[in-house]
């Protein structure tokens, strides 16, 4: 990262994450669309309810299969979202909003497009360990996506504070580690976990690692450690995050293609 860190360099910086993300984005929907064994990887998404067995004259739970998820669209969906947020953010009315944001040391952007873009990369993380019930994946995207408007609260009620509230970034990492249970339910419920496709693991201990990144960035701009003193700082260092963890996390989860 650069020494001095403007808001036209951070509108700048923006613009070009923007287009690598839809470069690659753009990249992965035509594989979805127009490579068999990409446009054919469908995953069964279900409904489990009760309903009354005439014959065992008990309560029984039926299995209704709702649609197909398309994988591949969906993880190029992923990178789309982060697309759309620098776009605007880069924008007119964006730019302004952003700027303004930062001077309070808070960025509203961040934490929508996160709420939606992570919470679909831990559902695509889910479906691959075999998460297939709508109930679950809803909750597993809901908390997710609570976790992240946690970080917004916590940057809305700690603006121009002295004193930093911990409150929000603690009840945020509650809602954000309890998808991971559900995942390692999964994951190890398997009679033999060496089944599991090596790529699955890769994804889900990728997106483990960079999950811990992003709160970890948070604590040094609030501490204020060293170049994380200046919150444009710690914003760059999102930007710079997000790019990398969003690339490695969508190819490996596109390999999931291969998943038997």
């Amino acid at each position: 990262m650069s020494k001095e860190i403007t808001y036209p360099s951070l509108r700048k910086f923006n613009g070009i994450m923007g287009v690598l993300h839809l470069v690659q984005g753009s990249l992965m929907l035509w594989f979805a669309l127009f490579i068999d064994k990409i446009s054919s990887f469908k995953i069964p998404i279900r409904s489990y309810f009760l309903s009354f067995d005439q014959t065992q004259m008990s309560l029984v739970t039926d299995t209704k299969e709702l649609f197909d998820f398309p994988f591949g669209v969906m993880v190029s969906l992923f990178l789309f979202l982060s697309a759309f947020a620098h776009f605007i953010i880069i924008s007119p009315w964006g730019n302004r909003r952003y700027n303004k944001d930062l001077e309070n040391g808070m960025n509203r952007f961040r934490w929508y497009e996160y709420a939606l873009s992570s919470s679909l990369m831990i559902v695509l993380i889910a479906l691959l360990f075999g998460v297939y019930d709508v109930g679950s994946l809803l909750l597993i995207f809901g908390l997710n996506a609570a976790m992240n408007l946690f970080g917004l609260d916590m940057e809305e009620m700690n603006k121009n504070r002295e004193k930093v509230n911990w409150k929000p970034f603690v009840f945020g990492s509650i809602a954000g580690v309890i998808p991971w249970i559900v995942i390692l339910l999964y994951a190890f419920g398997n009679s033999n976990p060496s089944e599991v496709p090596w790529f699955v693991y890769a994804l889900a201990g990728s997106y483990f690692v960079f999950f811990n990144l992003f709160p970890i960035n948070m604590v040094l701009q609030y501490k204020k450690v060293g170049k994380w003193e200046s919150y444009l700082y710690g914003e760059k260092g999102y930007i710079v995050l997000s790019l990398v963890a969003k690339t490695i996390l969508a190819w490996i989860a596109f390999a999931g293609v291969m998943q038997p």
